[in-house]
């Protein structure tokens, strides 16, 4: 379905009108579940990954062959204040390589078998400086978010999204101290490595961006226009894409999580649909995860971005769709059950 979206309140305003969980297709899984051989609640959350699956996609055995990854990269002006240990045009030279199979989400995809799609968007044209100006224009964020909706296929079983941007942390760390309060200090880490006066300075940046546009009656996603970046609007209109087909969404690390804050802060409920693929090592994602009430899938200390902790998941999920669709029940295999 092609959507089209005139402002960012008519935006907010369609949220309140997606898809709900298929509470019937649960408990059709459940029953089939119950008859599998093994003891109940044996394989634990692999069960539970089984049966949201189910009641999201609206049949007893849920399927997992076409898995999508996009990842999502846009330039960030707040670069200008020395915040990152990298220069802007590792942005671009990242989505060369990914274009041509050489970062580690390339290996993930392969090895998962999953589609994975590249969206550099207007990298010649960075977000404003918002210690000054708003990030973006309203058209310039919708635009981003409706780059974000098109991305995902209808026909999908699993979306995931990755995010490359130099500054992106700053943007992200500034979003979710908008929106869940605290300040610099509380959100911003090391990111791409950064030294201790880096460090102080992307705090300072962050307290200024707060303090010039954290405005009584600011919506999140009037936080997400001031203070984001393309690649995190474009995340937003991905997870909310996802919901309309009624596709579970995989949720990689900060930066994405930022992005999943401002639709849970535009409308509670609007995130039922994402799995959390892992905590990442960037300081203050654990509490991210939290203010979102997502537990992780995994936990192993990366902190990479562009989608690879939630791919690494994408195996977790795959053994949780395989024994549910695959294991005999008692009576075919001729196993007996308990009285």
């Amino acid at each position: 379905m092609k959507q089209e979206f005139s402002t960012l309140s008519e935006y907010k305003n369609f949220l309140n009108n997606l898809p709900s969980f298929n509470k019937e297709a649960k408990k059709r899984a459940i029953d089939y579940n119950s008859k599998l051989t093994k003891p109940q609640g044996s394989l634990g959350i692999l069960e539970d990954l089984a049966l949201f699956f189910a009641g999201w996609q609206g049949i007893e055995i849920p399927k997992l062959e076409k898995i999508q990854i996009a990842i999502f990269a846009g330039n960030h002006g707040i670069i200008e204040q020395d915040v990152s240990a990298f220069p802007s045009e590792v942005t671009s030279q990242m989505v060369t390589n990914f274009k041509n199979g050489g970062a580690a989400i390339n290996q993930l995809s392969l090895l998962f078998g999953a589609e994975l799609n590249v969206y550099a968007m207007d990298l010649d044209r960075p977000t404003k400086n918002f210690t000054v100006e708003p990030a973006l224009t309203e058209e310039e964020c919708l635009k981003a978010i409706m780059t974000g909706w098109n991305s995902v296929d209808s026909d999908s079983h699993l979306f995931l999204a990755g995010e490359m941007g130099i500054g992106n942390t700053t943007s992200a760390a500034a979003i979710a101290a908008a929106l869940c309060g605290g300040d610099g200090i509380s959100w911003v880490g090391r990111g791409t490595g950064i030294s201790n006066e880096a460090l102080d300075r992307k705090i300072d940046v962050v307290n200024k961006g707060l303090k010039r546009h954290v405005t009584l009656g600011a919506s999140p996603l009037q936080i997400l226009q001031r203070l984001g970046g393309r690649e995190i609007a474009a995340i937003v209109g991905a997870i909310t894409a996802a919901r309309y087909h009624r596709i579970p969404f995989l949720l990689d690390g900060f930066i994405c999580g930022a992005a999943a804050l401002v639709l849970e802060k535009t409308l509670s409920g609007s995130l039922d649909h994402v799995i959390s693929g892992h905590v990442s090592a960037e300081y203050a994602h654990k509490k991210m995860l939290d203010e979102l009430r997502k537990k992780p899938l995994i936990s192993l200390n990366l902190r990479l971005g562009e989608g690879s902790g939630a791919a690494v998941a994408i195996g977790i999920i795959k053994s949780a769709i395989a024994c549910h669709s695959g294991m005999a029940s008692f009576n075919s295999a001729g196993v007996s059950n308990k009285d």
